[in-house]
């Protein structure tokens, strides 16, 4: 039976919800190859609640030192507004400093994966999400304007570096659509253990929402649709609502259904708490969104001729071959492209600007 653990926790004494959640839910991590992937949606302070918590991460970065690994990485690609902004993300948020010198710019080495052919033919995820032999993945409890929460399962969108992200959202062209695309995602590398934030979550429209909640726990399984079942169950949502759910179920990833479920602490739903539509009319008629999300499918990078040397490291980091040396100068094939922007964060000069394609 899959196990979820509901702990109670403040930030200050978080690391007594994360030893628990370790004992429950052992790993074996010494001389592995492990990365923690925080949900780092955008820069941000931490007392926005629109990220995973510095303190939160801090106690998992201690806990997994203790456990002996090879080596340890900690990152994510932030979301729509900072995409090419990996470190200053994690710096403004205070991620930066809670991994302890163990964060990475996971967006500047990426690999090219097949994919759904139905969305797309291949994607572009980051080559540590690959490598990671553990990996360890800290959601934030809060709701999505699309997908109704954005949990376990949503929080491996972020294996996905650059706009890429924004090109998926556009191709699924419908909340249901998109809702089976995220499973997909999710299905590149089913991450090993989930430990979600939710000592302060988010209601309303999320996942940049003001609006936000003192729940006051640390939850924690080694199954994502188990986790996410039961955070719908405290947001009020029945489960089999939501589609991406009933996705993860179907192609056997696990169970819904709270009877096939052992909760290993009170499972309350939490009072008049505040959902986005369920039917993703939050995201999907939000003309400033699509707009958004139109023009970062346009953007392509470019080589600032001031800056850059001509070294060729962003023609040998692209993962699917766009680039190429045209006198001196990296140029992009903006049909080949697939904006992952793994040429912007790799660039040693900083020469690669990000341009919309008239």
């Amino acid at each position: 039976m899959q196990k979820v653990m509901i702990h109670p926790a403040r930030y200050d004494n978080v690391r007594q919800a994360v030893a628990r959640a370790f004992e429950l839910f052992p790993l074996e991590l010494r001389g592995k190859k492990v990365l923690i992937k925080p949900n780092v949606l955008r820069s941000s302070q931490a007392h926005e609640g629109i990220v995973t918590h510095p303190a939160v991460l801090q106690a998992v970065v201690e806990k997994v030192e203790s456990l002996g690994p090879a080596s340890l990485v900690v990152g994510d690609n932030p979301g729509l507004l900072s995409y090419g902004a990996n470190e200053e993300s994690f710096r403004t948020t205070g991620l930066l400093d809670a991994a302890k010198g163990y964060y990475q710019n996971i967006g500047n080495d990426s690999v090219q994966v097949d994919f759904n052919p139905d969305f797309l033919a291949a994607v572009s995820i980051s080559r540590i999400v690959q490598e990671a032999e553990v990996i360890i993945s800290l959601p934030k409890f809060k709701t999505h304007g699309l997908t109704v929460m954005t949990g376990a399962i949503k929080n491996s969108y972020g294996f996905l570096p650059g706009a890429q992200k924004a090109k998926l959202h556009q191709v699924a062209g419908s909340p249901e659509r998109f809702h089976e695309l995220v499973v997909d995602v999710f299905r590149l590398r089913v991450p090993d253990f989930f430990l979600m934030d939710a000592v302060v979550g988010m209601e309303g429209n999320g996942p940049a929402s003001p609006d936000l909640r003192e729940i006051g726990l640390i939850l924690a399984s080694d199954n994502a649709v188990a986790l996410d079942a039961v955070v719908a169950t405290m947001m009020g949502v029945e489960p089999g609502l939501l589609r991406f759910l009933r996705k993860a179920k179907e192609v056997g990833l696990g169970d819904y259904d709270l009877s096939q479920i052992e909760v290993i602490g009170p499972l309350k739903p939490i009072p008049d708490f505040k959902l986005p539509p369920l039917g993703g009319e939050a995201v999907l008629h939000n003309q400033t969104i699509q707009e958004a999300l139109h023009q970062r499918t346009l953007v392509r990078p470019q080589a600032d001729p001031e800056l850059c040397t001509g070294c060729g490291t962003c023609i040998e980091q692209c993962p699917v071959s766009a680039l190429s040396l045209e006198d001196s100068l990296p140029r992009v094939d903006p049909d080949i492209c697939i904006s992952c922007f793994c040429c912007q964060e790799i660039c040693p000069e900083k020469a690669i600007t990000l341009r919309v394609q008239s």
